[in-house]
């Protein structure tokens, strides 16, 4: 089967062929339908993750169909539509995972495309429990980006309390922060959108952000506090920077959320933090069951990115404009 293999930090994607895997006990072979080239792949490349082991296939936006299971496995069956994450597996007996937190698990780090091979390949090995059924009628294709992205943005609304009536402002137009307006519409929510320019404003104010701001025209917190403050602040770009700008921003009992970061740091003033009963907190994508209820949430509100597909050929070269910056739009690969 055809492969896309990272080698090392810095090195281009490499297109080999492999012997089709079986999955061993407690496995599930897949057969890839579509995987979402994702941001977290550039973060893999400059090699940032500790955790990570080369040389891997990277990729964890992943649809397919199950093609075969492993000993022990029963469900679901071979045939089956279904998704894989960024998270690969867990401990499954910390405090954690039987509470089903499983993303929080206090053993190994095991990721998808990041310390076990993913999804820039024709067939993907699973592990049981950690895929997901696609709800009937989703785009498989469509949809991959779902399983990073879709579920980082709305678990982060979730575990940030968002609700209908709630002031929203999310920082950045990428994959995460399109989804994360999408999301916040459909639940009611009143929308702000922060970015650098104005480029992004027609799209944001189509998918219902009633105020948009650009950072090199206003400043967002001043912006923000004009607008009457914001309940939760989702900063979805790559920038610790971004969310500084912003914390000024929230209003009493509000959240600042840290979906997107850089190794800058982050400083809070104790005062109004405490005066205004306020937060900041980490939303690290999300669990099983929550991609679940993702899926269905964005078939339910026909929720779908907008996604460009290319061929496994392709890939080192979106990588490769990903890393450079130069890339525009959401890349799927396709299998089909």
């Amino acid at each position: 089967m055809r492969s896309a293999v990272l080698a090392a930090p810095e090195k281009p994607l490499d297109l080999v062929e492999r012997d089709m895997p079986e999955p061993g006990p407690g496995e599930i072979l897949v057969r890839v339908t579509a995987c979402g080239m994702c941001f977290s792949e550039v973060n893999q490349f400059r090699g940032h993750y500790p955790f990570a082991r080369f040389p891997v296939v990277p990729g964890h936006e992943i649809s397919g169909v199950v093609a075969a299971l492993g000993q022990g496995v029963d469900w679901p069956e071979p045939g089956t539509r279904v998704g894989a994450q960024f998270l690969y597996a867990s401990c499954g007996h910390c405090d954690y995972c039987i509470r089903g937190d499983e993303m929080l698990c206090t053993g190994p780090n095991h990721a998808t495309g990041i310390n076990h091979d993913g999804g820039y390949q024709e067939y993907f090995v699973a592990r049981a429990g950690f895929l997901t059924p696609l709800p009937s009628g989703l785009d498989p294709v469509a949809a991959a980006p779902l399983m990073c992205a879709g579920v980082t943005a709305f678990n982060g609304l979730r575990q940030g309390g968002a609700a209908a009536g709630s002031k929203v402002a999310v920082l950045g137009t990428g994959g995460v922060g399109t989804m994360a307006v999408r999301f916040a519409a459909a639940i009611g929510a009143r929308v702000a959108v922060v970015s650098r320019s104005r480029r992004a404003e027609g799209e944001a104010r189509a998918l219902g952000a009633e105020l948009f701001v650009a950072t090199d025209e206003q400043d967002p917190a001043e912006a923000l506090t004009a607008w009457g403050g914001a309940d939760l602040v989702m900063n979805t770009a790559p920038s610790t920077a971004t969310a500084q700008a912003a914390l000024g921003g929230l209003r009493p009992d509000g959240t600042l959320q840290i979906l997107g970061f850089d190794q800058g740091e982050l400083s809070v003033p104790p005062m109004p933090l405490v005066l205004g009963r306020k937060r900041v907190m980490g939303s690290p994508s999300g669990a099983p069951h929550d991609l679940r209820d993702t899926l269905a949430f964005a078939a339910t509100h026909g929720i779908l990115p907008e996604v460009t597909p290319v061929k496994l050929d392709d890939a080192p070269r979106v990588l490769a404009e990903m890393t450079e910056g130069t890339h525009r739009g959401r890349s799927v690969i396709t299998f089909d």
